[in-house]
């Protein structure tokens, strides 16, 4: 089928003005949130489901790869095209205007459809009591329900693990290349793709019937306990959560999902601890995880030099989120991707909105509490602890009969001391990538990395070679203690070559035992091993779905 034939095919079904093909007008579509870029045949942005599944099938019979999008917010190019090398055409499928969430047994349960967000649906929950897997995270810069899912994103909340279902609605392209549309949601909708598709789209859902199928990790909180197991509690290529959609990566077409939801905290407590000796943060997490009758809800660490960047560089993201709220980031991040790209185009960078940014924020007076900067000036490991229900007596007990130590001190937080402890670590994720806009001149780019160490591994706090760590103008450390997950951004100083210090980082980290990445996904940025790869070939014989992913073969039937 030629260009035009296709062009023409898809405008009938969508309507020709979802039909993107102008540079400027894909621009969005094809540059990836970090990484990633490349040409496509056409951005098509289908307006229902039923749309949705006749573009795929005309995008398959015509011999095209698909790369189906959501949010556009991955941190390691996974959802946009990469580079100019494929043996086809593209076409991206963009699935934010199939926006809607169906709740079942009165909210314990949703269905998600493709471009429901993180944020839509937590505040759907919220006067439910209750939340999604993830909050204040990925939910801030709008990421997609179906995203977190087909990526087995992780999450800060400990009690919850990575996100995960067995029900799911997916299109999968068979070895003979037919298009076939695959129901385990548990719900009966019908018999055929449309009229399966129409009804759920308008929520027309029966009651649901008994299942043995999990629709969250309900073992994750038994697994993390194993702090003497030799393998990490979680990571994107772990066998045990790869399951059709969960993990699939844009490997199949994925129309709708189905969640467990969380009953929200009525009680919480913030104990934050300060300590110049990792080891007793070790026993810390060793003994919260074996002993205590309840998990904490959040354990956070950040390194004292990740506190000060932060401090600095993600003060205004603190002060929005403060002042707004997180439910008006969604907007934030996209009004900064609308003005980039402007003064991009008029030859001005990508830089200025950062740049303004800082400027504002370094007029407004200091933001952070006097005792959180007081333990910055005398630890150098931070460790913020939110303990729920009965779990607030357990650690209160426990941190007061350990603390003040000789190398470490804790308090409790006030409700304010707390908000402001969780948000600076929050504004930590992004304050690299402010350090790099503010001194492009010595900055070469950002090496980040987002690790999965042994639940058995005490020596947690990385020392990098001296041939490495010479090219490094600022790290940062920071993460999720308890899950031992960490993110290790790394700003490169000018003139050395990031991805060759990648590599040797991964040489680092494999000596380490480490896994990586963590909850980010491969993406284009990391080779998808042998597990993932297998799982990857498994549910797309024909490499119809996202080629290329996790550095595989970009070409027809894998060549």
């Amino acid at each position: 089928m030629t260009r035009a034939d296709l062009l023409d095919k898809l405008g009938g079904i969508v309507g020709a003005r979802h039909v993107l093909t102008a540079a400027r007008a894909t621009r969005r579509f094809t540059r990836g949130f970090r990484y990633g870029s490349g040409p496509v045949a056409a951005v098509v942005r289908p307006g229902s489901l039923v749309e949705m599944w006749r573009v795929l099938n005309v995008a398959v019979a015509a011999g095209r790869a698909v790369i189906l999008q959501a949010a556009n917010t991955g941190l390691t190019g996974g959802s946009t095209p990469w580079g100019e090398d494929y043996d086809r055409e593209i076409v991206l499928v963009s699935v934010m205007r199939l926006k809607g969430v169906h709740l079942i047994e009165e909210g314990r349960q949703v269905v998600c459809l493709p471009g429901a967000t993180l944020d839509a649906l937590e505040k759907r929950l919220r006067p439910l009591g209750r939340e999604p897997h993830s909050v204040i995270g990925s939910s801030c810069i709008g990421a997609s329900v179906l995203g977190g899912i087909c990526n087995n994103s992780g999450g800060a909340l400990i009690q919850r693990g990575p996100a995960y279902t067995e029900m799911t609605l997916y299109a999968e392209v068979r070895a003979d290349g037919s298009v076939a549309l695959v129901n385990h949601l548990g719900l009966d909708l019908g018999d055929t793709p449309e009229e399966i598709l129409a009804r759920l789209e308008r929520g027309d859902l029966p009651r649901p019937a008994p299942t043995d199928a999990w629709a969250s990790d309900r073992e994750y909180a038994t697994h993390v306990r194993d702090v003497d197991a030799r393998t990490p509690a979680r990571f994107n290529a772990d066998p045990r959560r790869l399951h059709e959609s969960a993990g699939c990566a844009g490997k199949l077409a994925v129309f709708a999902v189905r969640l467990d939801t969380f009953e929200s905290e009525t009680e919480t407590a913030v104990f934050y601890i300060g300590s110049n000796d990792p080891d007793e943060l070790t026993e810390i997490r060793r003994h919260i995880l074996t002993r205590f009758d309840n998990l904490p809800v959040a354990g956070e660490y950040i390194h004292r030099d990740a506190y000060d960047v932060a401090a600095r560089y993600g003060k205004d993201t603190f002060l929005f989120i403060q002042r707004a709220g997180t439910d008006r980031m969604p907007a934030l991040f996209a009004a900064k991707a609308r003005m980039d790209s402007l003064t991009e185009r008029l030859g001005l960078g990508a830089t200025l909105s950062d740049r303004l940014a800082q400027a504002a924020a370094a007029l407004a007076p200091a933001h952070l509490p006097a005792r959180m900067n007081d333990f910055r000036d005398r630890f150098e490991h931070h460790l913020l602890l939110r303990m729920g229900g009965a779990g607030i007596a357990e650690a209160r007990e426990y941190l007061s009969a350990l603390f003040p130590s000789a190398s470490g001190d804790m308090f409790e937080c006030t409700p304010a001391e707390g908000t402001a402890a969780f948000l600076h670590r929050f504004a930590v994720a992004g304050a690299a990538v402010r350090y790099r806009a503010i001194h492009a001149r010595e900055v070469e780019d950002i090496v980040a990395l987002d690790i999965a160490l042994r639940r058995d591994d005490r020596e947690w706090v990385e020392t990098l070679p001296p041939e490495i760590d010479g090219k490094i103008v600022k790290k940062l450390y920071y993460g999720h203690f308890f899950c031992h997950v960490f993110h290790q951004d790394y700003v490169v100083a000018r003139g050395h070559d990031c991805l060759a210090l990648e590599h040797e980082m991964w040489r680092h980290l494999d000596r380490r035992g480490a896994e990586y990445p963590a909850e980010h996904n491969v993406g284009h940025l990391y080779h998808a091993k042998p597990d993932l790869a297998g799982f990857y070939r498994s549910i797309d014989p024909t490499n119809s779905f996202n080629p290329g992913i996790g550095q595989t073969s970009k070409c027809a039937h894998w060549h």
